[in-house]
């Protein structure tokens, strides 16, 4: 049997949240596990597509228990929450008598560039979880666009930043590798431009 694979979500930050969505899904990662041996699922981003795909592999993990979610951090994600969080489970481990992950992942993972990536650590961590997967799923809309923001404080001039969901698809064709985009399900991954079938 081939070894276990890997795969990471990425999404915009906002999404029309729907039934339909959630259950496009669930197909996906189900099929993911029983015919591609994807037993490692890597999380990042705190967009709503991240936290839909969180949902599912946790609903799942009752029927696969051997699936595992992993968690990819931002430094200032961890700076901001991790006292917080060790505390709270801490809190809760003790009334429980077992260890207690209130994010609900089974591990962490501190990438290479984690304390050393600056602003925009954001676009590093999403590099790292794409160079560790073998499949990606992605919510990405080509047209999307974000607002316009002003340079500096005092400044007049004005910029668009790039999506990082963008950027994170761009990589990932790059390093070619199999990709499916939700936004334009059809039921294949895509390897460069090239489609496999489940």
């Amino acid at each position: 049997m081939d070894k276990h694979k890997t795969c990471s979500f990425f999404g915009h930050r906002k999404i029309d949240l729907n039934e339909e969505l959630k259950l496009r899904v669930k197909e996906v990662v189900e099929n993911l596990i029983v015919n591609h041996n994807v037993c490692c699922f890597l999380f990042g981003s705190r967009s709503e597509f991240d936290k839909l795909c969180h949902l599912v592999v946790t609903e799942l993990k009752t029927k696969y228990s051997f699936i595992k979610r992993v968690a990819y951090t931002c430094k200032s994600e961890s700076c901001l929450l991790e006292a917080e969080r060790e505390k709270i489970e801490a809190m809760y481990a003790k009334i429980t008598k077992r260890k207690i992950s209130l994010r609900g992942f089974e591990e962490e993972v501190e990438h290479n560039a984690k304390y050393t990536a600056g602003k925009a650590g954001y676009v590093e961590r999403n590099r790292a979880m794409i160079d560790d997967s073998d499949f990606c799923v992605f919510f990405y809309d080509k047209d999307y666009v974000l607002p316009t923001r002003k340079c500096s404080s005092r400044g007049a001039r004005f910029y668009r930043p790039q999506s990082g969901t963008a950027l994170a698809y761009s990589y990932a064709k790059k390093k070619q590798k199999k990709l499916m985009n939700i936004f334009n399900y059809n039921h294949s991954f895509a390897s460069g431009e090239k489609a496999l079938e489940f």
